[in-house]
């Protein structure tokens, strides 16, 4: 029998023999042969559709103005969310590790770290303070520097001052919404 000459519902009937013969259980047999087509043809269709749909919506992307004091979550052109935060003590882009800059330029988020467990010393002489970083720590890939992220505070009148030690601080509140905006890979511009 040569099987490129049967039609196609003769070669399904034909594999689902084979199948079965090896002992999977794959039976056509009480399907009608043209709901076959159709079922493969809606399922490709419903594919391409759920993938061209999810390429079309905009991605979301963060942009953090350091004069401004404004963290801005995007998605596509349009601003969703505005938070108030805290930048680095001093002004300028990040030149080496410990001079309290916030770096400049295009980031992404590398991981995304619950921090409600965190201590951290400010050498402010009240010692280590626990919750210091807020819920999330939301650790950017920068590149050249480790240890810069965004993360949450136990002072909240600090935001919209230069305080920080080179991260990005905000509410916690405001934290625990945007951790939910964004993922892993989110694109974060940090400008002047």
């Amino acid at each position: 029998m040569n099987f490129r000459s049967l039609s196609f519902g003769e070669q399904l009937v034909h594999r689902s023999r084979i199948c079965s013969d090896a002992s999977v259980h794959l039976s056509f047999s009480h399907v009608p042969l043209y709901i076959v087509p159709m079922v493969i043809f809606t399922l490709c269709l419903w594919m391409f559709t759920s993938f061209s749909l999810a390429a079309q919506e905009p991605e979301i992307h963060v942009v953090i103005r350091k004069g401004g004091y404004t963290l801005t979550v995007f998605r596509g052109d349009s601003a969703l969310r505005v938070f108030r935060v805290a930048v680095g003590k001093n002004p300028g882009n990040k030149q080496q590790r410990g001079d309290w800059r916030t770096p400049e330029g295009t980031f992404s988020i590398a991981h995304i770290q619950r921090s409600n467990h965190w201590v951290h010393d400010f050498g402010d002489g009240k010692g280590e303070v626990k919750g210091a970083y807020g819920p999330w720590f939301i650790r950017l890939q920068t590149g050249r520097w480790t240890g810069i992220g965004i993360h949450g505070t136990h002072d909240p009148a600090s935001l919209g001052t230069m305080v920080t030690e080179g991260c990005v601080r905000l509410r916690n509140e405001d934290l625990e919404e945007l951790q939910t905006m964004v993922t892993i890979g989110t694109r974060v511009a940090i400008l002047p």
